[in-house]
């Protein structure tokens, strides 16, 4: 048996490269990512897929193994030259994850040491990193000490985990579902309703709120039908408004809500994934009055704080209630018990298993401080409305409402035709140009191209080309 042992110690140990294979693999892949960052303003923004991109499954997983550098080319031939390049500053079409380069080094570092940030007891340090950037996020937010906060993979996650607290707090069982009520707005974000499903509340009744003139959920009707469900004998129990749709980037009357959900002692929870960190502009400070009510928020650092995709929060207003619905204690973790001088994340989430998220979080913003976050988010506002203000003024284009934060519809009216079928055309000929991604989207059956500026790579050059495109493809598809 020790010889077997020696062996097979003898193979596993290749899974521990030393020094110097480290150094030639780091170097590699250093020189990629160089490269790739290099080229970036002169890389599209979207290429389209070939079949030939197939040839990604060529490179499955087999005994032998494969030399770096030919890896290297695989992702540089299979992976960053098909889709959306989301790094770009030409990518405008949805919400990116910004990529900061200190928060690969961060995820370096976090994988490297492969701190367990799930549990206080395990990692004290980590787990107390990431509580101190919740706590900031928190205070950012209005909230006071009393809450919790926690790093999640993203919005989805988030909205789900508000859900499922909201549902423990109101102490609803099965039986109620079927006279629980939800509202929601017309352009809630999808993830809700896959929250609602996986939250068991499926069977609940939803109610979409009608829109005012700007897109935004309209509180007057929201308070109607709420006082209408009370009469049926229902169960008023969650509204969920947005800071920022993801549509048009709306921001829903969060002070009029906050005030309709107290005194009708609802759950109220804001979906700030997107707009959430705009609370960093001082001019849109107003826009946030309300929020501190709230009993959760969503928001997204790999979105406006422009981190990698995989990073999101959840802030929770009582963070008792947050413990109610998540803590729970398996046997194994009974050393974990007296240690416990932070809320450890598993506490509060329904992940267990807990990357260290905090670090590529934490990193950038202590490397650059929050002075050049503020800019960006700020030039993005400015950005936007210098766009909309441009396509308005030129001929045969109409817009939507005026943009809140840095998204803004908007499409081209043809004389004669369909302006639907035009602007289909108009937003595939944008996408197969690829300098510029934008996206499209459906409102009350008018089909709208939308444009989204959030990327920290997205400047004054990148709008003024995408209005040459625009321009260009419009005349050649009138032609």
């Amino acid at each position: 048996m020790i010889e077997k042992i020696r062996e097979l110690e003898k193979l596993s140990k290749l899974l521990d490269p030393g020094l110097s294979q480290r150094n030639k693999w780091n170097s590699d892949v250093l020189n990629y990512s160089n490269t790739f960052l290099n080229k970036l303003e002169t890389t599209k923004a979207y290429i389209s897929l070939e079949k030939k991109e197939k040839d990604i499954f060529k490179e499955d997983i087999e005994e032998q193994s494969i030399g770096i550098t030919s890896l290297l080319n695989t992702i540089t031939t299979h992976i960053d030259a098909v889709g959306i390049n989301p790094a770009s500053g030409g990518h405008m079409g949805y919400i990116p994850g910004g990529g900061l380069y200190p928060s690969a080094l961060g995820d370096f570092i976090a994988a490297v040491s492969n701190r367990y940030a799930g549990v206080f007891y395990a990692a004290p340090g980590a787990v107390r990193l990431e509580n101190m950037l919740n706590r900031w996020m928190c205070r950012l937010m209005g909230y006071s000490s009393t809450a919790s906060g926690n790093l999640t993979s993203g919005g989805s996650i988030a909205n789900l985990i508000a859900l499922v607290t909201a549902r423990e707090d109101h102490n609803l069982k099965a039986r109620d579902f079927d006279k629980t009520v939800l509202y929601l707005s017309e352009q809630v974000h999808h993830s809700v309703l896959k929250a609602i499903r996986i939250a068991g509340l499926a069977e609940a009744t939803i109610r979409y709120i009608p829109l005012d003139e700007k897109l935004r959920l309209s509180a007057p009707d929201l308070e109607k039908t709420i006082l209408a469900d009370k009469e049926k004998g229902l169960i008023p129990f969650y509204i969920n408004a947005s800071f920022g749709t993801t549509n048009t980037g709306a921001i829903d009357p969060i002070e009029s809500i906050a005030t309709i959900a107290k005194t009708h002692k609802l759950w109220f929870h804001v979906d700030a994934a997107y707009g959430g960190f705009f609370k960093l502009v001082d001019k849109l400070s107003s826009q946030f009055n309300g929020i501190q009510e709230a009993d959760s928020i969503t928001l997204d650092p790999h979105k406006t704080l422009f981190l990698p995709f995989g990073t999101g929060t959840i802030l929770i207003k009582n963070k008792e209630k947050s413990l109610k619905a998540f803590q729970l204690l398996a046997d194994y973790m009974q050393d974990t018990i007296d240690a416990d001088e932070e809320i450890s994340p598993a506490d509060i989430s329904p992940e267990q298993t807990k990357h260290f998220r905090g670090m590529r979080m934490w990193l950038p913003l202590k490397l650059f401080g929050l002075k050049p976050f503020k800019a960006a988010l700020e030039e993005k506002l400015y950005l936007t409305q210098y766009f909309y203000d441009k396509i308005k003024m030129t001929k045969g284009f109409e817009v939507g409402p005026e943009p809140e934060l840095s998204v803004a519809i908007f499409r081209y009216v043809p004389t004669y035709g369909g302006a639907n079928s035009f602007n289909k055309k108009l937003i595939k000929a944008i996408q197969n140009d690829g300098r510029i991604f934008l996206s499209s989207t459906n409102i009350k059956e008018v089909f709208w191209i939308r444009i989204a500026v959030v990327s920290f790579r997205t400047h004054l050059s990148h709008i003024e080309l995408l209005l040459e495109i625009i321009e260009e493809n419009v005349s050649k598809i009138l032609k």
